[in-house]
């Protein structure tokens, strides 16, 4: 699995250019990056490889110390996570402001740690900067690489000096095809990340009553009965009239382009609240891109009193999946299943259902079977609505696991 491979965790205070290295690693735009303090919030994974060497890079939010914001409490928690993950530390600090008061501040709990550090001097952009790194070795880490995170300037050597600290090892395996990529997507503020730990058992995402806390797609690998599940928590997914700012607008982007890479969408409905038509946009977004659907009507345990088994079937548990398939017609197809992550009960049910989603969707019926199955259908009802003889001459499934126009026929009336 990929816990197996070394790790990198990049760490600093806000706004050094930790995002836009991890995206440099990555070899895409996979974290949020802006000119202001705070964007990054979660820690986020990606894989990369040097001389033959694999790798997992997490990026961290910023780290501050004495600050009593509840948001910025779990940011430094989130970093604290990574940390006793890492193989490396790479300590992040800004060429251009100089040696900052919190640089210290963390570079003093960084040396607690038995793990090695290197201090990565950002926006070195050419040799004529190389200088302002000088005065980084004051933090008593030795070695101070003077790199641009923006254009990539000086990471080769950086990767040189982590080959050499890491042990020779052949035990790695990374990001498999074997694995279920299921993408949580929902509106603001449903539960998602807290799906996300509830599904990985652990504190993976930031979980707060404010919505927009989730700002990127987080992706996070866990083994689920022996199965194998990358899970992609996403930023809500808001109407774009609706969308505040630059931050937001690309905290959409990246929720839909998470949307594209998975096999499979667990939808997330506060089931408090009922469907809404935010509800009814996000899952007619799964449709259109033809991905099978799971909904997991979420906090049902607010709805009716838990009693240790969501999965039993309850009147209002039907009239709510009758209201579902009656507003959103079109994912009628999709498993309903009732959870509380809160309370870590119908997780089960939620990835089992997902499976069996995405075994459903890559199956290929064969042509014979399904003309048959067709021409039953039309003997059944041989008129159409106006009295009409109606014919299918030929029906044909061309691909598994279909976008919604990938079933090709040939009619007439």
């Amino acid at each position: 699995m990929a816990a197996q491979l070394p790790t990198l965790v990049i760490v600093g205070r806000p706004n050094v250019g930790k995002s836009t290295l991890f995206n440099r690693f990555a070899g895409r735009r996979i974290a949020v990056v802006q000119d202001q303090p705070g964007v990054t919030r979660d820690r986020l994974y990606a894989e990369f490889d040097h001389k033959d060497r694999k790798f997992r890079v997490v990026d961290t939010g910023g780290i501050l110390f004495g600050d009593d914001d509840p948001l910025v409490e779990q940011i430094r928690v989130q970093a604290e996570v990574a940390l006793a993950e890492a193989s490396v530390i790479l300590f992040m600090v800004d060429a251009d402001e100089g040696l900052n008061p919190a640089d210290e501040d963390l570079a003093q709990r960084l040396r607690s740690i038995d793990v090695p550090v290197l201090v990565l001097a950002n926006k070195v952009d050419n040799e004529i900067r190389e200088p302002q790194a000088a005065e980084f070795y004051a933090l008593g880490f030795g070695e101070v690489f003077p790199v641009s995170g923006l254009h990539g300037r000086g990471l080769s050597d950086l990767m040189d000096k982590v080959v050499d600290l890491l042990p020779k090892t052949t035990n790695e395996v990374g990001e498999g095809d074997d694995e279920l990529r299921l993408a949580i997507i929902g509106r603001p503020n449903v539960g998602k990340s807290s799906m996300l730990n509830a599904f990985s058992g652990e504190e993976r995402s930031i979980v707060s009553d404010i919505p927009g806390t989730t700002r990127d797609a987080i992706d996070s690998q866990v083994s689920w009965k022996g199965r194998k599940v990358r899970l992609i928590d996403t930023a809500g997914i808001r109407r774009r009239g609706k969308i505040q700012g630059s931050i937001e607008y690309y905290m959409v982007l990246r929720a839909a382009r998470a949307l594209e890479r998975a096999e499979c969408a667990l939808l997330v409905i506060d089931g408090n609240e009922g469907l809404t038509d935010g509800d009814k946009r996000v899952a007619k977004a799964s449709f259109e891109l033809g991905k099978p659907l799971v909904i997991a009507v979420n906090k049902w345990d607010q709805v009716e009193p838990p009693d240790g088994n969501l999965g039993r079937t309850s009147p209002a548990k039907k009239d709510f999946v009758r209201s579902l398939k009656a507003e959103i017609p079109e994912c009628a197809y999709a498993i309903v299943r009732f959870t509380s992550a809160k309370m870590s009960t119908g997780m089960d049910g939620a990835i089992n259902a997902a499976f069996s989603a995405v075994e459903a969707g890559n199956t290929r019926i064969p042509t014979g079977q399904l003309n048959r199955l067709i021409q039953n259908a039309t003997l059944d009802r041989p008129l159409s609505r106006k009295g009409r003889a109606f014919r299918v001459y030929y029906v044909t499934q061309p691909v598994s696991n279909p976008r919604p126009s990938s079933f090709s026929a040939t009619t007439r009336s």
